[in-house]
Parts: C-alpha cells; sequence; structure tokens
C-alpha cells in the first residue's frame, strides 16, 4: 500500500480546495516543480497530480506543468487526472512520461471510452470516482449524477483498468477521515485495487486504512495533511511498510 502525495494545480500553483470547492482554495506553493521534488526527496514512490483548471475547461490546462515534473523526476510514478476526455490526451501525458491516466468525468459519461484507452493503453489506466453520499459527481466535480459509485466501478471490473481511485468529496480536504467503509466496499464489489482518497488528517487514518491492504486497498492520496505538516509522508510509508512486513 502506498502512501500518495497529491499535488492540485490551478492558476499554475500548488493549492488544495475544500470539498472540491474553487472557490475555496488555498495556495500552499507557486512552484509545483519543487514541491514533486520535496515529496519525491521524503520518499513518495508516486504522486497524484489534478489538473484543476482542466477538470473544468474539459481538456488539460496544466500540460507543460505536469511534463515539467515528469522530466524532473523521470523515475517516479505519476498518475495524473483532470481534463482526460479522449485517448489523445492519454497518449499525450504517456508519451511525456506520465505512468497513469486518470479517467474521471468521462467514466461516467462515455464509459467506452476506458475500454478503448484500456485496450491502446494496458496497464496505464485508472479510473477516478468522485461521489458525493455515494452518488458520483463528474465536471469537476460541479455536477452530481444519478449514478451509484458501486454501480459505476462494477462496469469498468473487467475492462482492464489497473485501479480505482475513490473520494468521497464530502471529506476531501476537510481532514475528517477517509471514509473507510465506502472505499472497502468498492474493492469487494469490483475485485480492482482501490486507492482511498479524501479525509486523511494524520497518521491514525492511514493505520485505519492499513489491515484492509489485504482486501484490495492499494494506496491512500494525502494532500492538506502533508502540506500542513499533520501527516509526515515518510513516517506515514514507513509504518505501513511495516505493518504490510508483519502482515
Amino acid at each position: 500500500m502506498l502512501v500518495i502525495p497529491a499535488i492540485d494545480l490551478k492558476d499554475g500553483q500548488c493549492v488544495r480546495l475544500r470539498q472540491g470547492d474553487m472557490a475555496d482554495s488555498t495556495v500552499f506553493s507557486d512552484d509545483p516543480v519543487g514541491m514533486a521534488q520535496r515529496w519525491h526527496a521524503e520518499g513518495a514512490r508516486r504522486l497524484h497530480i489534478v489538473d484543476l483548471d482542466g477538470a473544468f475547461a474539459g481538456k488539460p490546462v496544466n500540460a507543460g506543468i505536469i511534463e515539467s515534473i515528469s522530466n524532473a523526476l523521470p523515475d517516479l510514478p505519476i498518475q495524473i487526472g483532470g481534463g482526460i476526455r479522449n485517448v489523445d490526451t492519454i497518449a499525450r501525458y504517456l508519451m511525456a512520461g506520465v505512468q497513469f491516466a486518470i479517467i474521471g468525468t468521462m467514466a461516467a459519461k462515455n464509459p467506452e471510452l476506458v475500454y478503448e484507452a484500456c485496450r491502446q493503453f494496458p496497464g496505464h489506466v485508472i479510473v477516478g470516482i468522485d461521489a458525493r453520499g455515494g452518488q458520483v459527481a463528474v465536471e469537476g466535480w460541479a455536477t452530481k449524477s444519478e449514478l451509484d459509485a458501486t454501480e459505476l466501478a462494477k462496469r469498468f471490473a473487467d475492462a482492464g483498468v489497473s485501479a480505482l481511485i475513490y473520494t468521497d468529496i464530502d471529506r476531501d480536504g476537510m481532514m475528517q477521515g477517509v471514509n473507510v467503509d465506502a472505499t472497502v466496499a468498492l474493492a469487494t464489489a469490483t475485485a480492482l485495487p482501490v486507492i482511498a482518497s479524501g479525509g486523511i488528517s494524520n497518521l491514525d487514518d492511514v493505520r485505519g486504512l492499513m489491515p484492509h491492504a489485504r482486501n484490495g486497498i492499494c494506496g491512500a492520496i494525502t494532500g492538506r495533511a502533508i502540506y500542513e505538516g499533520t501527516l509526515d509522508l515518510a513516517a506515514a510509508q514507513a509504518e505501513v511498510d511495516s505493518f504490510l512486513r508483519a502482515d
């Protein structure tokens, strides 16, 4: 199980939102490449990047910054989401050295894109499922659909995706802890690896996920907690590694 630092890009800066609200953002750095290098130096084994502007625009906006991060850290796997609406965008990111493309909105609106992307780029596609009250939200979380998160996930159980990312929007950026039950339920329902996202505030939240690594939880994304210093990235990953070795 990986502890994965997040870099959310808005107007070229590293920010964190609360519950996905673009009007409620905190700027943590105006140097995204430097921030990525910091997390790499602290032991990150994967980086989660979201092009927030791209998610709302429906196309990449901060692609140049993402490519700069990839060039600066060629050995660090990167997963990128936000504004990915077609296979051409995925191809561009993979050519730039990004390891995984996250399909979110289009997974709900055009599931065939997920299947086509998995055919063209096997092993490089992740589906992002973001939900409020169990219902999927799209278009940068601005629009709530009638889709149930678990039912959407089941559509891709045999698509060939590398993993799912499940974000409880109500907890994202709120430092209130991960929705463990919903995350585990998604892994159980699909038999796919699931990366937890939204709400990690401290080491106890990471500890709460560790026993579920055997149930398919393969990672935990953390943002505000590592930026505000309530979670030490290196210590969290070390504790996860120790737990899994002993398990």
